[in-house]
């Protein structure tokens, strides 16, 4: 079934209600978003902390520039890979694309996969003050040159709460506890208690909807798109990401696939190699998915992606 186009127009237009679409990677949020935005003059706006950036189209299966021209995208490949990109900054340009969705009387549909997005957007982001990049960078230092173990015993001396919410493993939140305790003089979870208001509160959404295929289908999904995405050039783009020299620690360059077709390219790995560790990665990043979403955002409806249109079109019934 499609998803129903209401009226939208007038004064229901000017009330629409945004949709959230999430789901683990691969699930087909993008089709269905794009089938919604058509049908109810909607505009997509890109959730998932990767496709922002814009050297990867390939490699984060961002949307094609046919289907872009079929509907209005927003935030999509629109900051550069040396960006540390934060979910703060993502909320602020967010918050500008909702507003001019509003302004043009479409309907706004958040669609990704990461979750610290969403939260943020219907939950508040902590009010964080800026952490001064001289700090960031010697925080940054210590991490390559002493490793997260010691950075994590560190946490603990100073912030024994707040290490025992983080696996050791963790180094990008350990790192990010580290730089706020150092930058404000008070731990992470004192500025958590003090969080913004929503850029959207629950009235203002329509429907939340967590897309949940059958996990061997995804996997075996995930498998067959890593091996289109490499016949469609994602090496490529990895080897131009690879000659900017940039920091292995920055977002864009974790991105799945990204590490292991650089060591490809380095001569450490087969292609086949740094293809089956780029899906085994992205696997257990699905994994981590669903886990998260279930605990932190109980509130979005699980559906699978064969009942979502019947369940958007029942939701959005005078929305």
């Amino acid at each position: 079934m499609s998803v129903a186009t209401s009226d939208m127009s007038g004064a229901s237009l000017e009330q629409a209600k945004a949709v959230l679409i999430a789901g683990p990677t691969a699930s087909g949020k993008s089709a269905l978003a794009l089938r919604l935005a058509e049908t109810q003059n909607g505009v997509i706006i890109n959730t998932d902390s990767m496709q922002v950036y814009r050297d990867l189209r390939v490699l984060t299966a961002r949307p094609s520039l046919d289907e872009e021209a079929r509907a209005p995208h927003r935030l999509y490949g629109t900051v550069d890979a040396a960006q540390n990109f934060s979910a703060g900054a993502w909320l602020d340009a967010a918050a500008a694309a909702l507003a001019e969705a509003r302004a043009l009387r479409r309907r706004p549909i958040f669609i990704g996969g990461t979750g610290l997005y969403f939260r943020a957007l219907t939950r508040g982001l902590a009010a964080v003050p800026p952490i001064a990049p001289e700090i960031r960078e010697a925080v940054r230092q210590r991490l390559e040159r002493d490793g997260v173990a010691a950075l994590h015993a560190e946490l603990a001396r100073r912030d024994p709460a707040g290490a025992a919410r983080l696996t050791v493993a963790d180094w990008v939140r350990v790192a990010r506890a580290l730089e706020v305790l150092e930058g404000t003089g008070k731990p992470l979870a004192a500025w958590h208690g003090q969080a913004l208001p929503p850029l959207l509160p629950p009235h203002e959404v329509g429907a939340a909807l967590f897309l949940a295929p059958e996990r061997s289908a995804l996997y075996a999904r995930i498998d067959a798109r890593f091996a289109a995405m490499l016949e469609a050039g994602a090496l490529d783009e990895v080897a131009a990401l690879r000659a900017r020299r940039l920091d292995p620690l920055l977002p864009a360059m974790k991105a799945h696939g990204v590490p292991a077709l650089i060591r490809h390219l380095d001569g450490e790995l087969s292609l086949s190699e740094a293809a089956a560790i780029g899906c085994a990665d992205t696997r257990h990043y699905a994994k981590r998915q669903f886990t998260w979403f279930r605990h932190q955002l109980p509130e979005f409806a699980w559906v699978t992606p064969e009942e979502a249109e019947d369940v958007l079109a029942a939701s959005l019934r005078g929305a």
